[in-house]
Parts: C-alpha cells; structure tokens; sequence
C-alpha cells in the first residue's frame, strides 16, 4: 500500500489513456468567447458539431498534447485547458470504484489495472 507522503498519482506514470482513445469534443471547447478552453490549434475537425485532439483520431492514437514514455511517465502539457471529456476519466479506484477505460488502456499497453490498494486513504 502507498502512503500519502510517497504518494505519485498513477497518472504520472502511465499515459495510457492519452495514447489509447480518440478524444472528441463539442467545437464549443475551443471558442474562449464561449468559455472555451481547449487550443484550437491542438484539434482537428471531426463532425459537423465536433474537433478531436490532434493525433488521436489514428489508428494509434496518440494525443498531441502527452509528453510521455507509455508507463514510465506522463504529463499532459495542456492539463489546466484539456477536453471535458479528459478531466471525465478517471483513473481506477481514484474515487473509490474502477474505470473500465482506464483499465482498458492500461491493458493495451501491458500495464496492470490499478486497485484501490494504488490509492491512499485520503485519496479515496
């Protein structure tokens, strides 16, 4: 078990997720006029009414935005303006039940799924 003072989020050391799915989003996330975030010039057009991240519409998926080495480390260089549809995953047992995509992406990349033993108390 991991205590609270050694504690590193499993994010940090992952990446799966960001190098796994597409990451869609309504067009509206890049307009700042609509409070949008997300910078546009990171997305690309994928519907009528939807951009998706750059590099994420592939058939390997990697998100323009991840600065990582698929479990070893991992950090979104845009994480205060991601996609709604990134801050919605959670990690498996982060808030006390699993993600079956977090468990997904990390299997794609022969990482084991997390358990609540990852988390500390006070995490969950």
């Amino acid at each position: 078990m991991t205590t609270a003072s050694t504690f590193t989020h499993p994010c940090l050391t992952c990446g799966a997720c960001c190098a796994h799915y597409r990451v869609g989003m309504h067009w509206s996330e890049t307009e700042p006029e609509l409070g949008g975030r997300v910078p546009v010039a990171l997305t690309e057009s994928l519907r009528l009414h939807e951009r998706a991240m750059r590099g994420t519409c592939s058939n390997t998926p990697r998100c323009i935005a991840l600065d990582a080495e698929i479990g070893r480390y991992s950090r979104c260089t845009i994480h205060p303006q991601r996609p709604s549809a990134c801050e919605a995953l959670p990690a498996s047992w982060e808030f006390g039940a699993p993600s079956r995509q977090c468990d997904i992406a990390r299997a794609a990349y022969g990482l084991p799924v997390l358990t609540a033993e990852d988390w500390p108390p006070s995490a969950q």
